[in-house]
């Protein structure tokens, strides 16, 4: 993608170019739009392609003629005269993908960008929240344990109505996630409402440095081993995963448990997936085309007994991949409540300028072909959490079984595994 800027050389105004240069500056701009239209049509030619798609062209040429009339009296006639033509071309950028009527391809500022490449190190300056786009509300998805956004009592499925008094309704991801986050010891609202609410609540959080631990875990009664996976954002997930994993190996079971986790990177996917599946399919994707690709298992494996897997809709993108990915395989049995249904594949263009492009390419399909976008996974042993447990969740990284609904039925469940296995 080439930046178009207009240049303000007006002698008139040093600030203001005259109704003149302006209309000459944006037939510049035409002309040069135009021009690369025709060495495209060329092209088509040259290669053979059909009338149809010169065509199309053509179409997309007349659409463009509107935006730069737009352009042309936005310059000319609005009536603050310093505008920043930075801003346009960002804003029109948003209101293009805006279009595209997806809330996870967007747009980021080269700021944004920048501080997306420091979180997935580890590390980054804010509240502590996953949060995304459903029904079309901005929604927590989870958050992250012992951060500002945890001890200030944020949950799953708040939505989150007003970032310091600025209405989020058709806000882009992107841009609540740049407004959320911000200098340590700063402060950011949110309006939020929950389900059983009356009206919006104020809450005021100190941003602060949130630094990710990827993995926690602990030995569980009957010699049964518990790994929490908190993230697949962080570029060592599977690295941490593997070493914790490596310390379990004498014991007899294993429940994994991916509740509050709201993805991240797919290659953690693929490889913490491969650590359980010697041959098959981790996952999916299907592209604009319809072409299906299966990313299938390095053969990796590290743990061949018996796994239960929890979810819950906090349970997103990664985790969803993963969890359909042992379910498919016949590695794990999923316990919990269904999960956020986050399926889609994004791919980061860098532009020229330093911003970046978060574009959907294809979506997820699970190895036995289900399509989770929007959707999600259901488990196969549902364990509701009653809403006098949900709202008395403890604050750790690792629950207490006596307090965890859902971890009891997944040790009852891997128990009976481990008896089936000794007597069959």
């Amino acid at each position: 993608m080439e930046k178009l800027k207009i240049k303000n050389d007006s002698t008139s105004s040093p600030s203001q170019p005259s109704r003149e240069q302006s209309r000459d500056q944006i037939s510049k701009m035409r002309n040069l739009l135009f021009n690369k239209y025709i060495i495209f049509y060329l092209l088509f030619f040259i290669f053979g392609f059909t009338a149809i798609a010169v065509r199309a062209q053509g179409e997309l040429e007349r659409k463009l003629e509107t935006y730069l009339q737009v352009l042309d009296i936005v310059k000319n006639d609005y009536v603050e005269k310093n505008l920043d033509d930075q801003k346009l071309v960002y804003g029109s950028i948003r209101g293009l993908l805006d279009a595209l009527d997806d809330p996870y391809s967007r747009f980021m500022e080269p700021k944004a960008y920048k501080e997306m490449k420091i979180r997935m190190g580890g590390s980054y300056s804010g509240i502590g929240i996953y949060i995304g786009i459903k029904d079309r509300q901005l929604t927590v998805i989870s958050p992250i344990e012992g951060t500002p956004a945890k001890k200030q009592g944020l949950r799953a499925g708040d939505l989150i109505l007003k970032i310091d008094g600025k209405n989020t309704k058709d806000m882009a991801l992107e841009e609540a996630v740049s407004l959320i986050r911000g200098p340590e010891g700063t402060r950011v609202k949110l309006s939020i409402l929950r389900r059983g609410w009356k009206e919006l609540k104020d809450i005021e959080i100190f941003r602060a440095k949130i630094i990710i631990k990827s993995v926690a875990s602990k030995n569980l009664n009957h010699n049964l081993a518990y790994i929490k996976l908190n993230t697949f954002e962080n570029l060592t997930a599977a690295k941490e995963f593997e070493k914790v994993l490596r310390e379990m190996k004498d014991t007899d079971g294993l429940i994994l448990d991916v509740r509050g986790n709201g993805g991240g990177l797919l290659q953690n996917a693929i490889d913490i997936g491969s650590m359980f599946i010697r041959q098959g399919v981790i996952v999916q994707t299907v592209d604009r085309e319809g072409k299906r690709e299966q990313l299938e298992s390095t053969g990796r494996v590290l743990w061949t007994k018996p796994v239960v897997m929890l979810i819950n809709e906090s349970s997103a993108s990664a985790s969803e991949i993963l969890a359909g990915a042992l379910r498919d395989n016949r590695i794990a049995t999923l316990v919990g409540n269904h999960t956020f249904g986050k399926a889609s594949v994004q791919n980061v263009r860098q532009l020229n300028d330093g911003s970046a492009v978060l574009i959907t390419i294809a979506k997820y399909l699970t190895p036995d072909g289900e399509d989770i976008n929007k959707r999600g996974i259901s488990p196969e042993v549902e364990v509701l959490v009653p809403t006098k447990e949900a709202e008395t969740e403890p604050e750790m990284q690792v629950p207490e079984e006596e307090k965890d609904l859902q971890l009891q039925k997944a040790i009852e469940i891997l128990k009976t595994k481990l008896q089936r296995e000794i007597s069959g």
